[in-house]
């Protein structure tokens, strides 16, 4: 071995146990995701474990284990001197309220059936093919809806539409707009509750989701305005949409520059492409923040590898906007300008023929 720096080596050595404590204390965080603990705390005041066990119709003893993770993470604060532990209103909000703008407790769902999917994975790096997606479970495309939706949630009607006001001339009129990658169909039926007279498509491969998607709109009031179909973006029909929309679906594509191919010739004339994408580089070194640190992960254990499980380009979550632009122009989009919205997660770009 080379000559170490012990007392570098043993930095480095503090910082990877807290990196492990940090992934295992992801686990605890879906468990109390899962089984209603941070809802139970939020708004509670300081609670003692047994309160909180009560409350929630849990066993004490492992609460209180849980409530020690929580409280040494400083998820918590403890009280030593009663043994009480609070969820401040902060963290609720991140942890316990979904309709919250700062809502981000279902990542810990991704992130545990992500995790599920590593050995498979691992076998990947072997073959240099990938994992697809019917290999992982459908709690992770559950917890990709739940994430989406805060963003939808407060951002789609309020900020992206309304930046491009010829889209929202359209639908006001009638027109009709598609969401291919729809998921869960979150941002469909939100643009079919704004615009009631606008017809609203959603498509996806992922036929479950496609089915829940369905659920979504029954329960919203919007399934007769709201058509969600199994389909490839790719064969999408030619000359229907005023307006289509892809979020977080280009970097994993299949074929990214056929996909956006075929939405180029979905739409009418004058119609309105919106990608977004994550916004982070696809330079490394500009990327050394906690989202760079997410992203390349989750993209590695998902985005990328099941691109890659048909054959596909593989691009990965970091993009870019160098990336954009040249699949923009190799699908013969002619217009590219990136909306002026800042946001820390998302990057939106809109297209035009």
């Amino acid at each position: 071995m080379a000559q170490i720096d012990p007392e570098k080596a043993k930095l480095v050595a503090q910082s990877i146990i807290a990196d492990v404590g940090t992934f295992v204390h992801g686990g605890l965080c879906y468990i109390g995701d899962r089984l209603g603990l941070f809802k139970a705390m939020a708004g509670a005041g300081p609670l003692s474990a047994e309160q909180l066990a009560t409350k929630t119709g849990l066993s004490e003893r492992y609460v209180r284990e849980w409530l020690g993770a929580m409280a040494t993470a400083q998820y918590v604060q403890y009280n030593p001197h009663d043994n009480t532990y609070l969820l401040t209103p902060e963290y609720a909000c991140a942890l316990a309220d979904e309709d919250s703008p700062f809502f981000i407790g279902g990542y810990f769902q991704m992130a545990q059936a992500a995790v599920t999917v590593a050995p498979k994975v691992a076998e990947a790096f072997k073959t240099g093919r990938g994992v697809p997606q019917q290999e992982y479970p459908a709690s992770f495309f559950e917890a990709a809806e739940r994430n989406s939706r805060t963003r939808y949630l407060h951002k789609l009607l309020r900020k992206w539409i309304p930046a491009m006001p010829q889209v929202v001339e359209r639908l006001k009129a009638g027109g009709t707009a598609a969401d291919v990658g729809c998921g869960g169909g979150r941002a469909a039926i939100m643009i079919a509750q704004a615009f009631p007279k606008a017809q609203v498509f959603g498509y996806d491969v992922h036929a479950e989701s496609v089915n829940r998607a369905r659920h979504n709109a029954q329960a919203e009031g919007v399934a007769d305005r709201v058509t969600f179909e199994v389909l490839d973006g790719a064969q999408l029909p030619a000359g229907k949409f005023d307006f289509v929309s892809t979020f977080d679906v280009v970097h994993d594509a299949v074929d990214p520059i056929g996909l956006m191919t075929a939405i180029r010739r979905s739409l009418k004339d004058g119609g309105t492409y919106l990608v977004q994408e994550v916004n982070v580089s696809d330079k490394v070194e500009e990327n050394m923040k906690p989202l760079g640190k997410m992203v390349y992960s989750v993209s590695t254990l998902y985005c990328m590898t099941t691109s890659l499980a048909h054959g596909g380009a593989g691009i990965g979550t970091a993009m870019g906007e160098a990336k954009a632009r040249e699949l923009a122009a190799a699908a013969g989009f002619k217009h590219f300008t990136r909306l002026p919205i800042k946001d820390d997660f998302a990057v939106l770009y809109e297209l035009r023929p």
